[in-house]
């Protein structure tokens, strides 16, 4: 079936709408970023090099790491741009932009989300590096797609929802896991994650300026659940949207994030860019070994 004009927009160079990029500078690794300063950071390890575009919070580069192929690309903040571009990404994938129909053989691709975070347990401290293996949606960008449930543990969002009388008025969670073989990558040097991802900094990350919560207690909540050897860990703001989309697409994707604060504690480090280069060299080590 031919997708319409109207669904996938492509650019006349043959790039995808937003992120600018085509099919062929794509590789089968991809690192995630928010920040789209981070790119340069990441690409200063890269060789190789074989383009750099920008385009509004989207910036993009492709390179080699350890003789392997890797793309780096800013989402910006939150999970509507990762629907953006997890949407575009797997597009670029799997889409013929000729014929603008789905290729019969599909591509799977390792998608790595490198971020900040803030802890909310108080034995996690500054500059702890999480690794998601489950990401909880707390934005609602899932359950706009259809067989959500598919890739989502409904037992764990049960429990979840009956531990922290879950308010009617808010989005209902979802909780996906990580690639196995992402989880295995970094299992010996992360704190193991249970990630809430919120669609907000402030309000839906229980921040007080001067609006007050529709769950007050929402932080005591999110850090006495459990579930088997499973706590939540810490906040960010995408890691629902890159687990969900990627496993829906049939793709491999994790989330992996330096603390630069602890919500428990009320601490944090606004200096923390040499946590981050420490992770993005970390990361890059574990894709391609």
């Amino acid at each position: 079936m031919r997708i319409p004009e109207s669904e996938l927009i492509i650019n006349s160079d043959k790039s995808a709408f937003h992120i600018h990029l085509r099919p062929e500078e794509l590789a089968d690794i991809v690192i995630l970023v928010g920040d789209p300063g981070r790119v340069d950071m990441i690409g200063y390890y890269l060789s190789d090099v074989e383009f750099r575009h920008a385009s509004r919070e989207f910036v993009s580069t492709t390179g080699r790491y350890n003789g392997k192929r890797i793309t780096v690309i800013s989402t910006g903040i939150g999970t509507d741009n990762c629907d953006i571009v997890m949407t575009e990404l797997d597009a670029l994938a799997n889409v013929d932009f000729e014929t603008r129909e789905v290729k019969k053989n599909h591509r799977e691709l390792t998608i790595l989300r490198i971020g900040t975070t803030g802890a909310i347990q108080e034995d996690i401290p500054i500059g702890s590096a999480i690794f998601s293996h489950y990401s909880i949606g707390c934005d609602g960008l899932l359950n706009w797609y259809a067989d959500r449930d598919r890739v989502t543990d409904k037992d764990m969002e049960e429990a979840f929802v009956e531990h922290t009388a879950w308010n009617k008025h808010l989005p209902t969670p979802y909780f996906v896991k990580a690639s196995e073989d992402l989880i295995e990558r970094f299992e010996d040097c992360t704190v193991k994650g249970m990630t809430i991802s919120a669609s907000g900094f402030y309000g839906p990350q229980g921040r007080v300026v001067r609006l007050g919560l529709a769950m007050p207690d929402m932080l005591e909540k999110f850090e006495s659940f459990r579930y088997g050897d499973y706590r939540i860990t810490n906040f960010e703001m995408e890691g629902s949207a890159v687990a969900g989309l990627a496993k829906q697409l049939g793709h491999k994707a994790g989330t992996v994030c330096c603390a630069i604060a602890n919500r428990y504690l009320k601490s944090s480090d606004p200096d923390y860019k040499a946590m981050v280069k420490s992770l993005a060299e970390l990361s890059l080590e574990r894709l391609t070994r």
